[in-house]
């Protein structure tokens, strides 16, 4: 689920997305200025502005991070028969969104957020909307043409505002036209009764909007899971995706699956749209074959990016695949850990309930049997712990010209796979003391080795653990490729 080639993979399919995103688009305004006198007409500070921007908010945020993505999105949304209206609409032809199911209400208002800043700071933010349900024409007009596109798309966004456009029953019609249609459906919620968008694929929710939903504690991650779990069944939902802010993100599916997501960013320099980002990503992923697992990582990915980012921002597939190939020589060095930490690491999983493995070499040219041996290895548990011989435990093993590569070389490309857990490098000639701090459930060895010979056996079992000897890839071995490279 976290494994960033395949991520990597996922992101750089995501242009295969057709994503239908139908919600309350909003016109975000940004006034810039600065502020050197008090008026006279009150105790007020005076703003000389000095540059306007415009973008698109709301559910116009989430079709911008798609456009960025590479999906390819369909809007359906209303907006009133006024320049904001006609704004939003410039906006999304700008990120290549087709207006044509963009319907135009003129007894309505478009949102609008006006915000006045001054060095940086927000001075005063002034709405101007419509907060009401749609007219009923309008409201047939908006359903009759989200069935019309999604036709065409395989995931349905749901971005929930509460300006009005998904209310007094909007998204449970849209959920099931779309679920009839064998469409998933991702819902952006709002409020606090969220049985409204029962029936839907997955909803993501904020920590704040979860605990307000389910009136439940949401301050630990047990908390989330009790309170997602909870929701997953009062709304009637296959799955829910909770942002945590700085805690990351935790998915709890309908079958009893949960997942959670450590928080990426490096520094935060701004978390608005940040949930917009996650929607958009999920959909996105799902839309390109994802499952659900694999697109909220993605989805972590891409909060983490855009929180360091200054105002709503949008995210690029490039700037993920960035991140998963940075991600993914950051976590080859998590993974190689002291002897201390890494027992502090593993009583981590244990208290868990994970089974623990352990194996262990010099590994000084990692070859096609070693790669085949670590896999097979990782399938008898649930981390994999290796310990690896230090460069003076090999030279006494194998002689003064070995090892060829440094043991933090032998680390960091040992921690890149996949099947490795954990690396902890070892300086005695065995490695009896570090599995008896271990007490792994599974020891594991190459099936050349006779059970009597494999150094922690005995002591593995009479604790209750188990020794399996695993084949071995003819043909392969580090001193019979050294002895090729000097013919």
């Amino acid at each position: 689920m976290n494994d960033p080639a395949a991520l990597i993979a996922l992101a750089q399919g995501l242009g295969a997305a057709k994503v239908l995103c139908v919600g309350d688009v909003v016109l975000d305004h940004y006034r810039h200025g600065v502020v050197e006198r008090i008026s006279p007409e009150a105790p007020i500070p005076v703003l000389s502005v000095e540059r306007e921007d415009a973008m698109l908010g709301g559910a116009g945020n989430v079709m911008r991070n798609l456009a960025s993505l590479g999906a390819q999105v369909r809007c359906v949304s209303v907006v009133g028969e006024d320049a904001p209206g006609t704004a939003i609409g410039r906006l999304l032809r700008d990120i290549g969104v087709s207006t044509r199911h963009l319907i135009k209400d003129g007894g309505r208002r478009t949102s609008t957020k006006a915000r006045y800043l001054a060095a940086g700071q927000q001075m005063l933010r002034a709405d101007f909307e419509t907060v009401a349900p749609l007219a009923p024409a309008i409201r047939q007009r908006l359903l009759d043409a989200a069935a019309k596109a999604m036709r065409r798309c395989s995931v349905v966004v749901l971005s929930d505002y509460g300006k009005g456009t998904l209310a007094d029953g909007v998204a449970g019609e849209l959920i099931a036209l779309a679920r009839d249609a064998g469409k998933a459906v991702i819902v952006d919620p709002k409020g606090n009764d969220f049985a409204r968008y029962r029936g839907a694929t997955l909803l993501t929710p904020n920590r704040r909007e979860l605990g307000e939903a389910t009136r439940m504690a949401t301050e630990s991650e047990e908390d989330i899971v009790a309170a997602a779990r909870h929701l997953v069944d009062a709304a009637g939902v296959e799955a829910v995706l909770a942002t945590r802010g700085a805690d990351g993100m935790t998915l709890v599916a309908a079958d009893g699956g949960t997942a959670h997501f450590e928080a990426r960013a490096r520094e935060v320099f701004d978390v608005s749209g940040a949930g917009d980002t996650v929607v958009a990503a999920v959909a996105a992923a799902l839309g390109a074959g994802a499952d659900v697992g694999p697109a909220a990582a993605l989805a972590n990915v891409a909060a983490g990016i855009v929180v360091g980012k200054v105002g709503t921002a949008a995210v690029g597939a490039e700037e993920v695949v960035g991140a998963l190939h940075h991600q993914d020589l950051e976590a080859a060095e998590a993974k190689v850990l002291g002897r201390q930490t890494a027992l502090a690491r593993i009583d981590k999983w244990r208290g868990k309930g994970l089974r623990i493995g352990f194996t262990n070499g010099c590994f000084d040219l990692l070859h096609p049997g070693h790669v085949a041996l670590l896999a097979q290895a990782k399938a008898a548990c649930d981390r994999l712990v290796l310990g690896l011989n230090s460069d003076a435990s090999v030279t006494r093993l194998k002689g003064a010209t070995r090892p060829l590569q440094s043991e933090a070389a032998r680390a960091t490309v040992l921690a890149s796979l996949a099947s490795v857990d954990l690396v902890v490098i070892y300086s005695d000639d065995t490695p009896l003391q570090l599995i008896a701090e271990i007490r792994p459930d599974v020891l594991v060895k190459g099936a050349d080795w006779a059970l009597e010979d494999v150094v922690g056996a005995k002591e593995v079992r009479a604790a209750g653990g188990r020794v399996l000897l695993v084949e071995l890839e003819p043909g392969h071995s580090t001193t019979a490729t050294i002895a090729r490279m000097g013919k």
